[in-house]
């Protein structure tokens, strides 16, 4: 029997540094939804598909097939049998995944590929609808959130020791807007499962909220 892990939560809450330490920890697969939905690109790009033309996305999408492995503990993004994370962070790819990745058929896809990750190994996964969408049988459902000014503080602060000007009530209004749109979007809105347990991490550091979860998750098995 394999486990998966589903954790949401607003912007800036911590998810995906927490996700992979938990993985890592755990000996999970950390499923990366954004290096899926650029692996999709590649494929676009590959295939010549028009990132305009819908008719053509929706043909396109029956032909991929993707995967998440780990060498050496790197994880490695495997295209219809190819090793393509090399290419991922091209501009190209990038400016191809951000064009796509509105369509429905590739959200679909996507899901269903993440699925059949979740069946075959223990995952963990992050994003906004994970709990309630894309795993709704996953075994351990987090909710991870924060105060908004404890999430601003804490990119005020990352921004501040990259040495990057940053202006506080700017970082904060972006998060309290960013808050409303994942909330009220048409697809998948952002919001808390019935099932899933509430971490508020605003006063907690990254190693109390990785032994919070991991607890959790021990106590479900």
């Amino acid at each position: 029997m394999s486990y998966s892990v589903a954790i949401d939560g607003p912007a800036g809450a911590g998810k995906s540094t927490i996700a992979k330490l938990l993985a890592k920890k755990m000996g999970y697969i950390y499923v990366d939804t954004g290096a899926m939905y650029r692996a999709m690109a590649v494929y676009f790009v590959q295939n010549n598909v028009n990132p305009d033309d819908e008719r053509e996305i929706n043909a396109a999408v029956t032909g991929v097939n993707i995967t998440i492995e780990y060498m050496d503990g790197v994880q490695q993004v495997i295209l219809n049998g190819d090793n393509v994370t090399g290419m991922l962070r091209t501009e190209e790819i990038g400016s191809m995944a951000s064009k796509t990745s509105k369509y429905a058929a590739v959200r679909r896809k996507l899901v269903e590929l993440q699925r059949e990750l979740a069946k075959k190994t223990d995952v963990i996964m992050d994003g906004r609808d994970i709990g309630t969408t894309v795993l709704p049988d996953a075994f351990c459902k987090i909710y991870l959130t924060a105060s908004v000014d404890a999430r601003a503080k804490r990119r005020y602060d990352e921004l501040a020791q990259k040495g990057e000007k940053c202006d506080y009530d700017i970082i904060k209004k972006d998060i309290e807007q960013r808050d409303y749109q994942d909330m009220h979007r048409e697809i998948s809105p952002l919001k808390q499962a019935d099932d899933a347990v509430l971490v508020d991490t605003s006063d907690m550091n990254i190693e109390q909220v990785v032994e919070c979860i991991e607890n959790i998750i021990n106590e479900r098995k």
